[in-house]
């Protein structure tokens, strides 16, 4: 029981860092989620696909909050949306089959070395240079396609590769940006069916178990974050935000270290 009152705890800081360092959630709620259901004694070979899954099904409702803001300041650019989201939604849910099929040490492996690009994005302030224009129908199915299978193995909206992909082909950061977060939407949503479908047989699942999606944390982050995201965007404003994004990067790469030594470890 209070391991499941930190859920929300904790959902209201994952929306705080969001809002205030444009992070996706993702990023924060998957490790958090794999220590807290370790805590809890969930099934260790289930950990990190219901971490990854969980993450997908919170986002879904955080998406939904963070779109419509940027809606209603027209930095959604709903053509590439439309075009993008039939590869998302097979990349995705796709994805959420090859997690299911992979061993909890490759996940976490994966998701490691996911948080060590990231962490350089934000270190080093990594932006692809605006050379080129979007593809048509048949490429953006194909990166859609790419953005949904990352997306689904490590539990993100796909903001961190979809943001760097529309600047590449000169959409204005803002516009790219508010893009993203609406492309979050269709990535969360397959990617909750996709973690639900496939856990349905899993044998031994803990109670409170939707699949791979486990509920208890699911709506605790999500009733909590939506709230407190739009906090930390408005400290955003007040708080030096580059500093910050190098410590909280400095975090990420102590997690990411930890996550990868347990998996050397287990391995050796």
């Amino acid at each position: 029981m209070l391991t499941w009152l930190i859920y929300p705890v904790f959902g209201a800081i994952a929306g705080v860092i969001a809002g205030l360092l444009g992070v996706g959630g993702g990023i924060v709620v998957v490790p958090a989620l794999v220590y807290l259901f370790a805590l809890q004694g969930l099934p260790p070979e289930y950990i990190m696909k219901m971490a990854l899954g969980t993450s997908l099904a919170a986002i879904c409702f955080t998406s939904i909050s963070s779109f419509r803001a940027h809606h209603r300041r027209g930095a959604v650019i709903w053509t590439i949306v439309a075009t993008i989201t039939p590869g998302i939604l097979i990349g995705t849910f796709g994805g959420t089959w090859l997690a299911a099929a992979l061993s909890t040490n490759f996940l976490k492996g994966f998701f490691a070395m996911f948080l060590y690009f990231v962490c350089a994005q934000m270190l080093l302030d990594l932006k692809p240079a605006p050379t080129r224009q979007l593809p048509g129908k048949a490429g953006m199915t194909g990166a859609g396609g790419i953005i949904g299978v990352v997306s689904a193995l490590v539990g993100i909206g796909g903001g961190t590769l979809s943001v760097p992909f529309m600047s590449w082909c000169n959409v204005p950061l803002h516009k790219a940006i508010g893009t993203s977060a609406a492309i979050g939407f269709p990535i969360a949503l397959a990617g909750t069916v996709g973690y639900i479908v496939n856990g349905l047989s899993a044998p031994g699942l803990p109670d409170y178990a939707l699949g791979f999606i486990y509920l208890p944390a699911m709506i605790g982050i999500a009733a909590v974050s939506v709230l407190t995201a739009p906090y930390g965007a408005k400290l955003a404003h007040a708080l030096p935000v580059k500093t910050l994004k190098r410590c909280f990067a400095v975090f990420l790469l102590l997690v990411a270290t930890k996550m990868l030594w347990e998996v050397i470890e287990a391995v050796f």
